[in-house]
């Protein structure tokens, strides 16, 4: 008899929609949670061996688990554990989609529209665009991804539409969920917000002094009261010459603004269809701070402080640098 599964835990973005939704087809499962890695490593959430986990660091136990982080199966290796002996899938693909869809495609015939799914899922997780044209292209993909990067209200409302997403790329393809008036109703309010990104990022960004050829631009939204949504990767358009972005913003519990910081870093379209030696999720991992992809990672500090907020803000910006220069 077949196992039957309670719930899929999933990342709460594009990725971990389409591994979601390729799960809750192939396994019959409806009941869908969204989480954050620190989500997973401090245990906040309860997880059994009838759940499915998806692009998210391994729990203490589940019954499934699908992954493509480098930094997760590092941390596997230190808690010695092996990989091989849990159930599911790891592998260092551009999504966790991919793996997902290997792993059921295997065992059973999938619908074409997944495919077409895990295609975008790997440029988007991994940005893996040949151009700045090519990644301003608004694919079926690209407009549901904006619409989920436009949905900033409360926690609840955003997990709500997350799960419609799911049910919908679950059972149509991404070409018509594109064209669903939610959607589209998002997509339009992310393409409205450009404009006020485009300034905040020209009002926000800097180079750090030891950054000579000012290669890493800055994008500082520490200042902000409130949390400030905006995409990062529009710093290219202002610094076309530049090599990578930084984002730090301070992380909000509940709303509220904590001494905690968030590094995400992104390589630029510079790079595409050029031989180069920078890996930003080696960087993340050797902080000990995050993980990630070559070309896009992401990583967290805890700060009890704003004395120490500042001073460990410097500290990493400056070894982020410093690490960033060795691999040249």
């Amino acid at each position: 008899m077949a196992k039957v599964y309670e719930k899929i835990v999933t990342h709460g973005d594009f990725d971990g929609v389409i591994s979601a939704a390729i799960c809750s087809y192939t396994l019959r499962v409806d009941k869908v949670m969204f989480a954050g890695p620190s989500t997973i490593t401090k245990s906040l959430i309860s997880i059994s061996d009838r759940d499915i986990v998806c692009d998210l660091p391994y729990p203490l136990e589940c019954g499934l688990w699908f992954d493509h982080h480098e930094g997760n199966i590092l941390d596997l290796e230190y808690r010695r554990i092996n990989p091989e002996e849990i159930p599911g899938s790891f592998s260092l693909k551009n999504s966790c989609a991919r793996v997902v869809y290997q792993y059921f495609a295997k065992s059973c015939e999938l619908p074409s529209r997944f495919l077409e799914a895990v295609k975008e899922a790997d440029r988007i997780d991994s940005f893996n665009y040949q151009s700045i044209e090519e990644w301003r292209k608004e694919t079926p993909g690209k407009i549901i991804d904006c619409s989920i990067k436009a949905q900033q209200g409360p926690p609840r409302d955003r997990d709500k539409y997350l799960r419609q997403l799911v049910e919908w790329i679950r059972d149509d393809a991404l070409a018509k969920v594109a064209t669903f008036p939610p959607v589209v109703d998002s997509f339009q309010a992310y393409k409205a917000d450009e404009a006020g990104m485009l300034k905040m990022i020209q009002k926000s960004s800097y180079f750090i002094p030891a950054d000579r050829r000012q290669e890493i631009v800055i994008i500082d939204l520490t200042k902000y009261r409130h949390q400030a949504g905006l995409i990062k990767h529009f710093a290219f358009l202002l610094n076309p010459k530049t090599l990578a972005v930084l984002e730090i913003k301070s992380i909000f519990d509940m709303g509220v603004k904590t001494n905690n910081l968030s590094f995400s870093m992104a390589l630029s379209l510079n790079l595409a269809n050029k031989e180069y030696h920078k890996d930003i999720g080696e960087i993340m991992r050797r902080l000990n701070i995050g993980d990630g992809h070559r070309g896009a990672a992401a990583g967290t500090v805890s700060c009890q402080s704003k004395a120490e907020m500042l001073k460990e803000k410097e500290r990493i910006l400056n070894k982020i640098f410093q690490l960033w220069t060795e691999q040249a």
